[in-house]
């Protein structure tokens, strides 16, 4: 928790602690209820003294967004780096995401939340670019196993990426519906088993 925070902070530390606050207050309600009011609060300070890092509302969101696409996807780059095979990769990514949802529960009620947005807002833009780079690694590492054997050569790239995506992200939703992040972790390696079971190829 932030209550405890210091309140003189460096800028960067501020801003790090800013967007900190605003995946917990995710985690606990509808992000597009959260307030600066809300956020400074949590934070232990005054709006003012918020709107002195960030100048708008909006700025706070892409930062979360930005914050995000960092820690997520240097995350799915490290599991990448440390498997020997495109098919054990794809694993690694699989659960490597979903403990990285589980630990931030926020994380997904804001990206969908932003994904709901009819104006083009720049956190959108920021999560979609997210979204992009993200299932640009997981289709490198399709075509990689086709290539390499591993997978079936004739599966659908695209669609494969896509049902994975959606894998990850029905698995997230199931977990936010039942108010419980733990039910993600408990049926990852299974849904993971029956993806593994249509993409891999027959020996």
């Amino acid at each position: 928790m932030l209550e405890n925070k210091p309140k003189n902070l460096p800028a960067d530390q501020r801003r790090a602690v800013t967007v900190e606050a605003v995946i917990e207050l995710a985690a606990e309600q509808n992000p597009s209820e959260i307030t600066t009011a809300a956020i400074a609060k949590r934070m232990n300070l005054t709006q003012g003294a918020l709107f002195r890092h960030f100048p708008s509302k909006d700025a706070i969101w892409q930062a979360v967004m930005e914050w995000v696409a960092e820690h997520l996807l240097a995350r799915v780059d490290k599991a990448i780096a440390a498997e020997k095979s495109p098919l054990l990769a794809l694993e690694s990514v699989f659960m490597t995401h979903i403990d990285f949802v589980a630990s931030h529960p926020g994380v997904p009620r804001m990206l969908f939340g932003q994904l709901q947005h009819s104006e083009d807002t720049a956190p959108k833009r920021m999560a979609r670019t997210l979204i992009g780079r993200y299932a640009e690694r997981v289709s490198a590492l399709i075509i990689a196993g086709k290539t390499q054997g591993e997978l079936e050569a004739g599966i659908d790239t695209s669609a494969a990426t896509t049902l994975f995506i959606g894998t990850v992200q029905g698995l997230v939703m199931q977990s936010l519906l039942a108010d419980d992040v733990q039910l993600m972790r408990t049926q990852a390696p299974g849904a993971f088993a029956i993806f593994k079971r249509g993409i891999e190829a027959i020996r």
